[in-house]
């Protein structure tokens, strides 16, 4: 994937360009820090139109959790305070030296609102000070002229609420200032009704995507789909929002979060409160689904990626930090649980070594710069126990007793349709897991990948009966939509659905689908739909932009789909290339009429609406520094479409638009209507009833 600033920051962060598809003024604070926000963002390397002091905290005293906060019974969580003194700037106040006396309270319900400390029984934890600087609007960013804010803070550490209510958080500052935080004790289910739960990702996924790839796989006669994608088949059918902390487009952490701890974040931010100080793992964390379900039921849990493994999505899972490109890091959290806050108070929760853990990215593995400590973090993990696994091969023949580390490429890991469409894309990659530079040829798929863990901790718990938790996510549907390659991305997807018919088969072999909750959703979505089909052959014969367009079929001229022809029907000298997989895939990926689709925000790039052969597209290349403009040699024979982005962006960014839920199995039916996305923690917590009789 290409990055709006490769080459600045490859300079700065070799592996940035693999986690920061689009990188925000989010992602500039927490990987460098208030020390160099002025360098960066005076340099104009991005754009925004709301500039934050600081997310969640719109008066010059924070606390965080912020109002309008849900927890759930004994779910551990920090509390992080603010107060601000802006020395300049529109909020210039108090001579730029923060209030060091406020004091903080916590009321239950009508009770008196007691000093936080001894609410919780803790001891007043160490007053703490630092400054930050940032641009009030782009006005200021254009005139290099930011803003600088005093803070005094403070942190109270692993706490948690025990009795279901309402509480208010009070922080008192500034003679008679006040910023008040409503918090609610959910009422947690008393009984267990899920064993086990199987968790899909279908990363950036919509509805549309859905229903494209139902259109490229599935026959229809007159209408009438003579086949249905599983997800169109599962017993219950939802719709969650996806909205953040402080703004209404979320990325993947932050959206993570929200899933897996039923709180709203920040941009960026894995499982914190994203606070204003120079150290990105001192935010005030907070305590996952999968961290509950070790330390209160102790069973195996698992996570599965075809990303590099310590992107946003699994790393959201086991890690807590406002900066979700420290790989190195996330991948040691993984392994130790979270690091020490300033050397002395460690997170009291973590992971502890999840028992799978497949996918991508060996450069965080293999010894050297971008692995934690510069160690060889395969010997790391096999120090604690784990078989370590390089290919499918290696994959299907180790045995299930002992926790696995499978890592099958370096990066991301090969899509769908190279790995069984277009396989010489595989080679000359130099992408061995190893770090050998041969190739990584023999990846598995989402599919062998989910099915190995189900075995791995279906084994793992026997011997305690704790039944296990899984995460298994198809991501490279996001990030071939990031780079318009709509094909790839629906080849993603039509694997997620084919990983997810197969682990329901393989689940009631072994016996247990009726243990088992399957929720499967996405994390944002994109702005992706299909409006027409394409006659590519008449496209690329035309010459001139506008003439070009006329290959394009609306309403009656879009015809029905190409796809799914049967082979033998073909005439022998057609150029179609054909899939190997049978039902649920298309049989060929290059008719000559396909779907014409368009992406709500795009940067200037061409059109042929052909699959691209050679592998993954790169639809705009940075000209000049910062302006990006058409890839002069991605589908030369398309037609300009103009961007809607700042010229900062080679890429389509996420999207606004609500994303579908699906689920099947006890406490499946909880997942029924509209809610938001914090709401998929708490009913997960219910089918398992964390937060009853484990506290």
């Amino acid at each position: 994937m290409g990055d709006c600033l490769f080459s600045f920051y490859s300079s700065l962060a070799p592996a940035l360009p693999l986690l920061y598809p689009s990188p925000s003024r989010q992602h500039i604070l927490a990987m460098w820090g208030p020390a160099v926000i002025t360098l960066l963002l005076g340099a104009n390397v991005v754009s925004a139109q709301t500039f934050k002091r600081l997310g969640g905290c719109p008066t010059l005293g924070c606390v965080f959790p912020p109002d309008q906060t849900d927890f759930l019974v004994g779910q551990l969580f920090d509390i992080r305070l603010e107060v601000h003194a802006p020395v300049n700037g529109s909020e210039a106040a108090h001579g730029g030296v923060p209030d060091e006396k406020f004091t903080f309270c916590i009321q239950s319900g009508k009770g008196a609102c007691k000093n936080a400390a001894e609410f919780f029984g803790v001891k007043e934890p160490a007053l703490e000070k630092w400054t930050f600087s940032y641009f009030e609007d782009l006005f200021a960013q254009d005139a290099k002229t930011p803003t600088v804010v005093n803070v005094a803070a403070k942190a109270y550490r692993g706490l948690k609420l025990t009795t279901p209510g309402t509480y208010q958080a009070r922080l008192s500052y500034y003679g008679n200032s006040q910023t008040v935080a409503n918090w609610v004790v959910r009422q947690p289910a008393k009984k267990r009704q899920a064993k086990n739960v199987l968790f899909f990702i279908g990363d950036g996924m919509t509805q549309s995507m859905i229903t494209a790839a139902r259109l490229i796989a599935h026959k229809s006669i007159n209408g009438r789909y003579q086949s249905l994608m599983q997800m169109d088949q599962m017993d219950y059918l939802g719709h969650q929002m996806t909205h953040s902390l402080d703004s209404f487009i979320t990325d993947s952490a932050n959206s993570a979060t929200a899933l897996y701890t039923g709180k709203k974040a920040s941009v960026s931010a894995l499982n914190v409160y994203a606070d204003s100080s120079p150290n990105s793992f001192d935010d005030a964390k907070l305590e996952t689904i999968a961290e509950l379900f070790r330390r209160l039921i102790g069973g195996p849990i698992g996570m599965v990626s075809t990303a590099y493994i310590a992107d946003a999505t699994p790393a959201a899972l086991c890690a807590h930090t406002r900066d979700r490109g420290q790989s190195p890091q996330i991948i040691q959290e993984y392994l130790n649980n979270a690091v020490s806050v300033n050397g002395t108070i460690s997170w009291p929760t973590g992971c502890d070594g999840p028992d799978v853990v497949f996918g991508g990215g060996a450069e965080n593995f293999i010894a050297g710069p971008t692995s934690p400590g510069g160690a060889d973090y395969y010997k790391a993990f096999q120090a604690k126990g784990y078989d370590v696994v390089y290919n499918n091969t290696q994959l299907q023949a180790i045995g299930n007793d002992k926790k696995v580390l499978g890592i099958f490429s370096k990066s991301n890991m090969a899509k769908w349709v190279d790995r069984h469409v277009f396989p010489e894309n595989l080679k000359n990659q130099k992408n061995s897991p190893t770090g050998d530079g041969t190739d990584a040829i023999d990846q598995p798929g989402l599919k062998e990948m989910t099915i190995k863990a189900i075995d791995v901790l279906q084994e793992r718990q026997k011997k305690k009966n704790t039944g296990w938790f899984m995460m298994s996510e198809a991501a490279s549907i996001d990030k071939m939509m990031h780079v318009l390659d709509y094909d790839r991305a629906l080849g993603e997807l039509l694997e997620l659905d084919d990983t997810i018919r197969a682990s329901i088969a393989h689940l009631k072999k072994i016996g247990e689908y009726e243990n088992t909750l399957i929720v499967v959703t996405a994390d944002h979505g994109h702005g992706f739909d299909v409006f027409g089909s394409a006659d590519t052959k008449y496209l690329a014969a035309q010459t001139d932009d506008r003439k070009k367009r006329s290959a394009i079929g609306m309403y009656e001229s879009s015809g029905l789909s190409g796809y799914t022809v049967a082979p033998g029907s073909l005439p022998t000298n057609d150029t179609a290339v054909f899939g190997t997989e049978g039902p649920n895939f298309p049989v060929q990926w290059n008719p000559r009429y396909t779907y014409a689709a368009g992406f709500g925000a795009n940067p200037d790039h061409r059109e042929t609406y052909a699959i691209n052969t050679k592998g993954p597209r790169l639809p705009a290349t940075a000209a000049t520094a910062g302006d990006n403009q058409v890839n002069p040699v991605d589908q030369p024979n398309g037609f300009i479409v103009n961007g809607t982005l700042p010229i900062d962006e080679p890429q389509g960014v996420h999207s606004l638009t609500d994303v579908s839920v699906f689920a099947n199995g006890p406490g499946a039916e909880a997942f029924r209507g509209v809610y938001n996305n914090i709401d998929i923690f708490f009913k997960i917590a219910d089918a398992l009833a964390l937060g009853s009789g484990h506290v």
